[in-house]
């Protein structure tokens, strides 16, 4: 049950990752002036939430540049 948990606790983690990733944070990822449609942050979407991890430090290491 355990397990269970942590799963549930690591997709709920990752899909608020991946919508705050895909709502803001794609733009400070990306080169400036990359356009974003809203069907690529759909497709995106998904995958951020199976590696929010991985989409966080990106994201916190474009943000200090």
């Amino acid at each position: 049950m355990v397990i269970l948990y942590l799963v549930a606790i690591y997709v709920v983690v990752g899909a608020v990752t991946a919508l705050a990733f895909v709502t803001f944070g794609i733009a400070r990822v990306l080169p400036p002036g990359t356009p974003v449609t809203i069907g690529a942050r759909v497709l995106l979407l998904p995958g951020a939430t199976a590696l929010w991890p991985y989409v966080l430090v990106r994201w916190v290491r474009a943000g200090a540049r």
